[in-house]
């Protein structure tokens, strides 16, 4: 078994937001945590917790994924003991990113998030370039409302590594591939382009029903596919299949399977449940690993 990378979900009761297009609020699959200090023998499921670590390490995994179904910072606690176990591996992990909406995050907390977790990279998700429309779309309260602009000055302040990962709703429609590039490359300074297509589920959610009417049209899809062919270098294909080229100076990807579905003999990603078991896919309990 081969392991691109290991997606953590960080322990939250509940996420901050209530994002439009969730998956996690798709479904209501319960994994318990027990990463809780609080808990009787907690040292063991630490234990089991770094053996989980261990295993991806051990099957050619060098990159960790800060994610989850809530915001990662909403658990400074949990972070600061990962950065302590990640340290303390005999393998540490030497690529670890976080995916973030940004809220609730000052720069007093990305110093930590640089020095103690040892975050290269951070993936800013993001459904619009207007701040209030990213705000609604995201389902975030006006108290943690994130400035965009601002917060992507701070991120390159401390010399983290700037992915925008852009989730592909209607926000988007009114502008060409070519603005979305020059947007993210001279206003927020983005080293890196996600382009997410939304993922929805065969179950006809509340964000199912949302994404038909909110995603991005087929031609904005289309235009951002053209550009990237016309204008970008492709650099080396992913193991997970999709290409990653070079365009406008960013590391740009298209990824049309967010959610992992297809079955292959390399693993795009494992997921680290709170309850100390890997997973494979994020919509199945069956994809259990150990």
């Amino acid at each position: 078994m081969k392991i691109q990378s290991l997606s953590v979900c960080v322990p939250n009761k509940a996420c901050v937001n209530k994002c439009k297009f969730c998956v996690a609020r798709m479904r209501t699959e319960e994994y318990k945590n027990m990463m809780d200090e609080n808990l009787p023998f907690y040292d063991l499921y630490e234990k089991d917790y770094i053996r989980r670590l261990e295993f991806a390490r051990d099957n050619g995994c060098n990159t960790v994924m800060l994610t989850g179904n809530s915001e990662p910072q909403q658990n400074r606690a949990f972070l600061q003991r990962f950065g302590t176990m990640n340290s303390n591996l005999s393998r540490p992990f030497r690529w670890i990113e976080m995916q973030t909406t940004g809220v609730g995050i000052d720069e007093p907390y990305l110093r930590f998030l640089r020095n103690h977790v040892g975050i290269s990279t951070i993936s800013l998700s993001i459904s619009s370039f207007d701040d209030e429309m990213n705000r609604q779309y995201n389902g975030t309260s006006m108290n943690n409302k994130v400035c965009l602009v601002d917060f992507c000055k701070s991120i390159k302040k401390y010399d983290f590594n700037l992915r925008i990962s852009i989730n592909l709703t209607d926000a988007f429609n009114p502008y060409e591939a070519q603005y979305l590039f020059k947007y993210c490359k001279e206003i927020l300074h983005a080293d890196q382009i996600t382009f997410r297509i939304l993922y929805t589920s065969n179950i006809n959610t509340e964000q199912d029903q949302w994404i038909h009417e909110h995603k991005a049209s087929d031609e904005l899809i289309e235009d951002i596919k053209k550009y990237i062919r016309h204008n970008g270098r492709p650099l080396e294909r992913l193991e997970f299949g999709n290409m990653k080229y070079s365009v406008d100076g960013m590391s740009t990807v298209l990824d049309e399977d967010c959610m992992n579905t297809e079955a292959k003999e390399e693993l795009k990603y494992v997921i680290l449940r709170p309850n100390c078991k890997l997973y494979s896919k994020w919509d199945d309990t069956a994809s259990l690993i150990f």
